[in-house]
């Protein structure tokens, strides 16, 4: 049953029946009107009690489901080019965001999702560090906005401030016309108290940045899996060319995530990512997988490449094979049959996390336990990727199944290596 599940019975009497609905609709408690709509959709509207809409909420013009991403660059789109002002909100799950027009330009945006707020923006961009906004935080009051209370603490310039909150604008623009589900609602007016600061972006230059960095991303993606791989420079290598590059390969030192140094160069995700991706094609650097830091850390590291070693045999029919092998290997070892009691694996080949640590702090002490845990995790993968190579190759005999699928096993659990 749906969580968000409401019956209507024969009386025309709306029961909310899953909890989520419950919710909803306990916290729009007053008067609706009914309005027409298609007998698959309600669409009810908040009215007061002679059944006329209140003025204040602004009249819907826009709403609709959200399907794939494309969706949303058609209704901004239209938006920007019938110079319509207004809130369009976009739900997808829990991930509420808006974005404020003004003559078809945006002129702020606002999202509750925890690293598109303002605090979280600060700190990608070096502004600001976690001790910093932990004391920002206590200053916030219902008058006070975050913002403003950096600057009155002065921990940041109102300069720096205004522009790094355009920053924040063009995130959650950029992560709205990511959404590839939920619904969205366009309303023809907004509360201007609502917005901290007011920008002046054109909707054109945000949807074609939006669309290019999609596109960008994913084939970046490829070769830098995450903001948290580690970028290490190559002895003897020529520093590359132009100004923004070098800057960041100045900031590479082997051991700092792509997110540390977006903090350090004071530039965002996208930008410092397509800068080292240049430096990969060069050859002036090479990407780490990220290291892990504690014991779940490693399991998840583990079950990512179990999956990918059970995922890919299954999809040649000798799944079963290679489960048996790996059962042998686990009893012969003497140590896994203990590693893994209560833990799995998995029909997919993951374990439990929280089994599996407490059995190898059992096994080690809890001292050496993330250590060996490590060793003995690298081992068994090593294995499954002994066994289910050759099976790959001489099942499918083609570059998916070939040499790329060890190398890529053997990214994931590198880390693994790193900690024994």
């Amino acid at each position: 049953m749906s969580d968000d599940l409401v019956r209507v019975d024969g009386t025309g009497t709306a029961h909310p029946v899953g909890k989520v609905a419950s919710q909803r609709m306990r916290a729009r408690q007053g008067g609706f009107r009914l309005m027409p709509a298609p007998a698959h959709v309600v669409l009810m509207r908040k009215a007061d009690d002679q059944g006329r809409a209140i003025p204040t909420d602004g009249s819907l013009r826009l709403c609709g489901e959200i399907t794939t991403a494309s969706v949303l660059c058609d209704v901004v789109a239209m938006v920007g080019q019938s110079r319509w002002g207004g809130e369009l909100s976009v739900f997808d799950g829990s991930s509420i965001r808006s974005i404020f027009f003004e003559n078809g330009t945006v002129v702020s945006a606002q999202s509750n999702v925890e690293g598109e707020r303002l605090g979280e923006v600060l700190y990608r961009y070096g502004a600001l560090t976690k001790e910093q906004i932990a004391l920002v935080m206590k200053a916030v009051t219902v008058d006070t906005r975050f913002g403003e209370a950096a600057v009155r603490m002065a921990l940041i310039t109102r300069e720096k401030l205004f522009q790094l909150i355009a920053r924040q604008v063009e995130e959650v623009v950029y992560a709205t016309l990511r959404t590839e589900s939920g619904m969205f609602y366009f309303l023809d007016r907004f509360d201007e108290s609502r917005l901290t600061s007011r920008q002046n972006m054109t909707v054109n230059s945000l949807i074609m940045e939006g669309v290019r960095r999609m596109d960008e991303m994913k084939y970046f993606r490829e070769r830098i899996p995450s903001d948290q791989h580690v970028p290490e420079r190559v002895k003897g290598r020529a520093v590359p060319a132009g100004e923004e590059v070098a800057k960041v390969y100045n900031a590479i030192d082997g051991a700092r995530s792509v997110a540390d140094i977006c903090r350090v160069v004071g530039q965002g995700e996208f930008d410092v990512t397509r800068h080292v991706f240049q430096m990969l094609q060069e050859g002036c650097i090479v990407v780490r997988p990220p290291r892990p830091t504690g014991p779940a850390a490693i399991v998840a590291l583990f079950n990512e490449a179990m999956s990918l070693v059970i995922r890919e045999v299954d999809a040649v029919g000798r799944g079963d094979e290679v489960r048996k092998h790996l059962a042998s290997f686990a009893t012969g070892a003497g140590i896994y049959d203990t590693l893994f009691m209560r833990a799995g694996p998995k029909r997919d080949g993951t374990l439990d996390e929280q089994k599996l640590i407490e059995n190898a702090a059992m096994l080690a002490g809890p001292d050496q336990a993330e250590g060996m845990l490590a060793q003995w995790l690298h081992d068994y993968v090593s294995f499954a990727v002994f066994i289910a190579d050759p099976v790959l190759r001489a099942a499918a005999k083609s570059t998916a199944h070939g040499p790329a699928f060890a190398k890529n096993v053997a990214e994931i659990v590198a880390p693994l290596a790193q900690k024994r």
